[in-house]
């Protein structure tokens, strides 16, 4: 494979923003699309994105920034894509440039809605782009660790190996360490499931659950993660490893979890709206927890967890009596 190939991220948030730092560890030049033209002169005049981990100081020498996203694919011969999954259909609608014959990865933690595939599968059958091209990265790690420089671990999935260690080697550095897996399709299940139990931890914790209770819902959530996967996609995988369990651990657990904190303020009595306007990010997980619910009204797998945060996200149930059932349906 050609070591000398272009690298762009495509997205302006703290992912995308701290995935863009990762690679200037060890690139002279990483494109970077951003839908907004004030945020990019921003970053030219004051060297950091003025709206996410803005602590991240950049060398703008090394960036090719541009809010035309067809200029930033047409650059690149890899891009990492880190548009929230409820707006990277319509940012795609504006592609004329042709992303066949591209190394795509992504970074989405979400299902296209418009199609309910998850982002591979979505490329692969809209823009037929084959499997061996695509790849997923994925955690356990938070953008806000990274932009402190705090040792984090990333796995990036690719069914052609090759491809997954160019990558991994452009993102490692003495603060992030990288792993690969060829399990595209279950790392990236794993990692639009964890959204969903993250929320269910957040809504634990608003209602005054414990730690006792929260270890519980944490071990039933892996396991109908497991469940929920193998419906979608039978392989021989370890769900203990640290793309599966390890990030769904860091996802309901940490303080910069957004999902988390989404959940937290229903339990806390917010409604939906209000919790969704009071955010300045996306809680993925909000988007992930109709599409799956949706995927396994076909595919069939015990999934309580899943089913009591899409009853209080879609079907406006109370909180407080549907975590009351749920912990009956917990072992």
């Amino acid at each position: 494979m050609d070591q000398t190939k272009k690298i762009a991220v495509l997205g302006g948030g703290s992912w995308a923003t701290a995935i863009v730092k990762m690679l200037c560890e060890n690139l002279d030049e990483v494109g970077w699309y951003m839908r907004s033209d004030y945020a990019i002169e921003h970053i030219r005049r004051n060297e950091h994105n003025p709206s996410y981990l803005s602590s991240v100081e950049f060398d703008v020498k090394q960036l090719k920034l541009s809010s035309d996203i067809n200029e930033i694919v047409g650059y690149a011969d890899v891009c990492i894509f880190v548009i929230p999954s409820a707006f990277v259909y319509k940012e795609l609608e504006a592609l004329t440039v042709e992303l066949k014959g591209k190394i795509i990865f992504s970074a989405i933690k979400g299902i296209v809605p418009e199609t309910g595939l998850i982002v591979g599968e979505h490329f692969n059958e809209h823009y037929g782009i084959e499997f061996e091209d695509i790849g997923v990265i994925t955690g356990p790690c938070h953008a806000e660790e990274v932009a402190l420089e705090r040792l984090s671990y990333l796995t990036i999935a690719c069914a052609d190996q090759e491809k997954a260690d160019f990558l991994a080697e452009r993102l490692s550095s003495d603060y992030i360490n990288c792993k690969t897996s060829d399990d595209i399709i279950g790392t990236e299940y794993a990692a639009m499931l964890k959204n969903i139990y993250a929320i269910a931890a957040g809504i634990a914790h608003g209602l005054g659950y414990g730690d006792n209770f929260q270890s519980v819902l944490m071990s039933n959530s892996i396991r109908e993660m497991k469940r929920f996967i193998k419906k979608v996609h039978k392989m021989k995988r370890n769900i203990n490893d640290s793309a599966y369990l390890g990030d769904l651990l860091v996802t309901g657990y940490s303080v910069f979890s957004r999902n988390r904190l989404f959940g937290n303020m229903l339990g806390k009595g917010y409604t939906v709206r209000s919790a969704q306007l009071e955010m300045s990010m996306v809680a993925e997980g909000y988007y992930a927890t109709l599409s799956a619910y949706k995927i396994n009204q076909e595919k069939g797998a015990r999934t309580p967890i899943l089913n009591a945060v899409h009853s209080i996200l879609y079907d406006n149930k109370n909180p407080k009596k549907v975590f009351k059932k749920l912990a009956d349906k917990l072992d």
